[in-house]
């Protein structure tokens, strides 16, 4: 693999990122007719200007920023075609399979138009978008997983063994889960224990998300005092830092937190410093930002790692995701007329 040439190519991309001070300039647009002239002036300004033919406001700005995600993704991937290194690109892009497959099955259980399920949607995986609009025009969700099992895709096999639990309990967790369990442990097998350099770079980012994920769902275990017999089938072994029976011990703790007193000691205890106020109100989603937060810095911290390796490339996908979702918060604040600085918390400077 010439990573001298990809990922001089992956550093042209990212100098067009936007830094900490054009952010804060987008900050401080009094509306979004002025976010969407701010934005002109940079990377983003082709798919503003193909999405404004046919769109306008809020709208505009989310189409062309989900155009322009596509479009840099499949860039990445097209440098690593042909190489070996092709699968742990697909292995990260392929996130956004899992949780496209989550969101059409969201829209269909609760009889969401499809046009407005398409906008949530992000074709960057296998799935394109000619087979997710295809998925979103099936009648229920057996048509849905069918469709899957049809195409061959490898979803429809987790999906396919818990339908039948999901029609008798109505709750999409189940499958949710499913999808989760199988993305992480098909993706654990991919890359091995013993790798070399660029599978040991993945391989810490997929393990990290593990165990990201299951303090997300032993918080919300704790929440909603489920069964300690059915909580420990919703975690997910593999994490990086934390353990199957440190994880129960956390559900076992009866409050979320106790839960966090218990993640001291470990890279997540950060989340001790989450207000207090937050954490006695059970507020999970204030939990949940700073986590993603985490991800978010770690995946980005890859930059100061071997540049002649996967560690650029794994960086900027990272860093393209969390500037689209910054700029979406920005656009958002604006129109419900958030206080900047309120604003500039939500956001995630890397």
């Amino acid at each position: 693999m010439d990573y001298g040439y990809v990922n001089a190519r992956i550093k042209g991309m990212k100098s067009h990122l936007l830094d900490a001070r054009d952010l804060d300039d987008l900050t401080n647009k009094p509306d979004l007719d002025a976010l969407i002239g701010a934005l002109e002036t940079t990377a983003y300004r082709e798919e503003l200007q193909k999405a404004g033919i046919e769109y306008c406001g809020i709208a505009r700005i989310e189409v062309a920023l989900r155009r322009d995600l596509i479009r840099t993704l499949r860039k990445v991937l097209n440098l690593f075609r042909g190489e070996r290194e092709d699968i742990y690109i697909r292995l990260l892009l392929n996130r956004w399979d899992v949780q496209n497959i989550k969101t059409i099955l969201r829209g269909k259980k609760i009889y969401a138009p499809p046009d407005e399920v398409i906008d949530c949607l992000l074709p960057a995986g296998e799935l394109d978008e000619a087979a997710l609009i295809e998925l979103l025009q099936q009648p229920d969700v057996r048509a849905i997983i069918d469709l899957l099992a049809t195409w061959r895709i490898e979803y429809a096999r987790p999906l396919t063994r818990h339908l039948q639990e999901f029609l008798e309990m109505r709750d999409l967790a189940v499958l949710e889960f499913a999808l989760d369990r199988f993305y992480y442990e098909n993706a654990l097998s991919v890359l091995g224990k013993n790798g070399d350099y660029d599978e040991q770079i993945v391989r810490e980012m997929i393990t990290t998300e593990i165990d990201v994920a299951n303090i997300r769902t032993a918080l919300r275990i704790i929440r909603d005092m489920t069964h300690m017999e059915d909580a420990e089938k919703y975690l997910i072994a593999g994490g990086r830092d934390l353990s199957i029976e440190q994880l129960t011990s956390l559900v076992s703790s009866g409050s979320i937190e106790e839960a966090i007193r218990q993640i001291r000691g470990t890279p997540y205890e950060f989340l001790a410093q989450v207000p207090a106020e937050c954490i006695a109100a059970e507020k999970i989603s204030v939990i949940e930002r700073e986590l993603e937060r985490f991800l978010i810095e770690k995946g980005c911290g890859n930059f100061l790692k071997d540049p002649l390796s996967i560690a650029i490339p794994v960086a900027f996908i990272w860093a393209k995701q969390n500037e689209v979702t910054n700029i979406r918060i920005i656009a958002r604040s604006i129109i419900g007329d958030v206080p900047e600085t309120e604003l500039r918390k939500a956001l995630t400077y890397v």
